[in-house]
């Protein structure tokens, strides 16, 4: 029986080793140089977008909210009749230490009801008899289901946004809960 090494060997005869001509090393090197220039181009372009990404979070976020405070104004509208507003910003994430004590406070508190609760159970192939029978019998067939609880990042964001509003008093750092201003533009019919 032929190694590995003996059928590499053999596809590197050398026939094959003189079709590679300088032009066709030439070749393989440019496209190979020409593949190294472009995923470098593209990293710069990449990191060229997250500067701005920040940049723009940074003027609708902080400095035009702070202007309109300073002028006592909540919006205005541009000359072409673009229409700037500064709306409220309600964001939260639980931190992954605190998941288990953020979801008893919300069961504790009567907001259980926002909490994704999902069993499951991973199945190989050609077990989909196995796979059906679960739905029905999963302790008696011996399987182990998952179970993961989470709650939904959007209604997480609506629930600090109807604490915040009813003037609820909640631990906003057990769920990485925050509050802001973002300035809106919203363009002109033109």
């Amino acid at each position: 029986m032929a190694s590995i090494l003996d059928m590499m060997q053999e596809d590197v005869s050398s026939k094959k080793l003189e079709a590679l001509s300088g032009d066709g090393l030439k070749s393989i090197s440019n496209v190979a140089i020409m593949i190294r220039e472009t995923e470098e181009e593209i990293a710069k372009v990449d990191q060229y977008l997250k500067d701005k990404k920040r940049e723009l979070l940074k003027l609708t976020d902080e400095e035009l909210p702070a202007i309109l405070q300073e002028l006592n104004m909540s919006s205005f509208t541009l000359d072409d009749g673009s229409k700037v507003e500064v709306k409220a910003l309600y964001g939260a994430a639980i931190p992954k230490p605190r998941v288990e004590e953020a979801h008893q406070w919300l069961r504790d508190n009567g907001y259980g009801d926002i909490i994704k609760n999902v069993v499951s159970c991973s199945f190989g192939r050609g077990e989909d008899q196995e796979a059906a029978n679960f739905k029905d019998s999963a302790l008696k067939l011996g399987l182990h289901p998952e179970q993961n609880e989470s709650v939904h990042s959007s209604t997480l964001r609506a629930f600090v946004k109807e604490r915040v509003e009813n003037g609820d008093n909640f631990p906003m750092d057990l769920f990485g809960a925050f509050t802001g201003q973002r300035a809106v533009l919203k363009k002109g019919k033109t």
